[in-house]
């Protein structure tokens, strides 16, 4: 058994919450057939669900080009390592499929609830909370950015991967340039 296959549903828990998405998506979108761009993010989404679970996470949902995922909160260092290896191998990845951006990730830590939601006989397991929320309203201009609380749960070894920015205060990516002002 794993943590995920442990939970008792509905529940709530403080986990660590991610939200990716792929820069250029809309411009890919305008010269690429529905059915090309469905293909592309479906193995997309297949790489990045498999970083993911082999990190001791658990891929969410994909949606279009993006991805909810999220870990238990004792795995902060092995979901930030996780994010990285989405740039490492995804990024990459998608230049050999001929698609000219890159992932983009953001993650915070908090309480959520997790259970199925969906219509009647098809329910999906699924988080919601204000965790989910406040990831999915932080935008960066960087490749990767994690909220105070997440950075104060990392080791001394996984905040040296990070810079502060502010306002508002997010930890953003050692080789990421300094946003540009009022994005």
């Amino acid at each position: 058994m794993s943590y995920w296959t442990d939970l008792r549903l509905p529940t709530e828990r403080e986990l660590i919450v991610g939200l990716y998405d792929l820069t250029a998506y809309t411009a890919y979108c305008l010269h690429a057939e529905p059915a090309q761009a469905l293909d592309l993010m479906t193995r997309y989404c297949a790489l990045s669900a498999e970083i993911i679970h082999d990190a001791g996470g658990w891929f969410v949902k994909g949606i279009g080009d993006a991805g909810l995922f999220a870990f238990p909160a004792d795995l902060a260092d092995q979901a930030v390592e996780a994010a990285f290896k989405l740039q490492e191998v995804g990024d990459p990845w998608l230049a050999r499929e001929n698609y000219k951006g890159r992932v983009r990730t953001v993650m915070h830590i908090g309480p959520v609830a997790i259970g199925r939601i969906g219509a009647r006989g098809r329910e999906q397991l699924d988080i919601i909370g204000k965790t989910v929320n406040i990831v999915g309203a932080r935008r960066i201009d960087g490749t990767l950015a994690v909220t105070p609380e997440l950075f104060r749960k990392l080791s001394s070894a996984g905040r040296q991967h990070f810079k502060k920015h502010t306002p508002p205060i997010t930890y953003i990516g050692v080789d990421d340039p300094r946003p540009k002002p009022g994005r």
